[in-house]
């Protein structure tokens, strides 16, 4: 009777697995084309759309700053990343945006 009822509770553990939701980063808006001006954007404006950074460090000497925010879900994995480099003056110098999130997928293309 031990074994059995084991047996059960490590079957239902095992199927409750596959329905976690796990999310890591910090949710962002994602940017439009027009919300990130090259030369002209400064860190305080992006702060003011999109939150703290989740990670500050350097690319190639220059200041970077990254928004990343992902989430699982049974078997379909989400994600996206924004990485901006800074020129001198704090304003952007470069920026990359990606995502597999539907509606991005559907805007972006």
């Amino acid at each position: 009777m031990r074994r059995a009822s084991a047996v059960v509770l490590l079957v239902a553990a095992l199927a409750g697995a596959g329905c976690v939701s796990l999310k890591f980063g910090r949710d962002f808006p994602s940017p439009d084309r027009q919300l990130i001006v090259v030369g002209k954007t400064d860190k305080a404006a992006l702060e003011r759309i999109f939150g703290e950074p989740y990670q500050i460090g350097l690319d190639s000497g220059d200041p970077t700053w990254r928004w990343f925010y992902g989430q699982r879900e049974s078997n379909t994995e989400l994600s996206k990343d924004l990485s901006i480099r800074f020129n001198a003056d704090g304003t952007v110098k470069a920026y990359a945006f990606s995502s597999n999130f539907p509606d991005d997928m559907v805007r972006l293309r």
